[in-house]
């Protein structure tokens, strides 16, 4: 699972050698981790201090330099304006009320410098999976989530914030057989659509 996620984000987000990027709601470091072989630099934020506590232990015992943790709130990051050229949110939003998401996509905004990028990878609410968890039939119902965003209101929120749309469709699941049926079904049926990718540029 935590494989087809990396493949996805960083295809989605295209990270590249001279890019310095920033990690909204890092959790527990993997998208951090697996990007700063690939850039000059990430810097991953999350408000929890035992995340962040876990990806400093972990940081310390592989030694990556060009990689850093710290704790913070998405929403008012505290970091310098127009600092970062790729911003990331993979399973992100929907953990952000309405509000906070609008707040955090605006901030998104004023970190990354004229052409950069803002990448979101998250659930969609409508996958028949998701609809299973949040009914208590399957197991793995995350309370955390608290506001499933469709593909139009993450692209308004892109677009609200003063982004251009770059990349907006939905992937697959990492399970074989249900992947072909979402690839062949997913346009026309919403609840085999298993998660929004979407990729913002900050115009120049």
């Amino acid at each position: 699972m935590q494989r087809y996620r990396i493949h996805n984000v960083l295809d989605l987000c295209a990270p590249r050698p001279g890019d310095r990027v920033l990690d909204l709601g890092c959790g527990w470091g993997t998208i951090s981790f697996a990007m700063a072989s690939r850039v000059r630099e990430v810097v991953g934020i999350d408000f929890s201090r035992r995340a962040v506590d876990a990806c400093n232990e972990r940081l310390a015992q592989l030694g990556v330099e060009n990689l850093s943790f710290l704790l913070g709130d998405a929403c008012r990051t505290e970091l310098d304006a127009a600092d970062f050229d790729l911003v990331v949110a993979a399973d992100f939003f929907e953990h952000l009320y309405p509000d906070d998401s609008e707040t955090v996509t605006a901030e998104a905004f004023r970190l990354l410098r004229p052409g950069g990028r803002l990448g979101a990878w998250t659930p969609c609410g409508t996958h028949f999976l998701e609809m299973l968890r949040r009914r208590g039939v399957l197991p793995g119902r995350d309370p955390s989530h608290v506001d499933y965003k469709p593909m139009a209101r993450m692209k308004e929120l892109f677009v609200r914030a003063g982004f251009e749309i770059e990349r907006a469709y939905f992937a697959e699941s990492h399970m074989p057989g249900l992947r072909l049926l979402e690839r062949a079904c997913q346009r026309f049926a919403p609840p085999l659509r298993r998660r929004i990718a979407v990729l913002g540029r900050k115009p120049k």
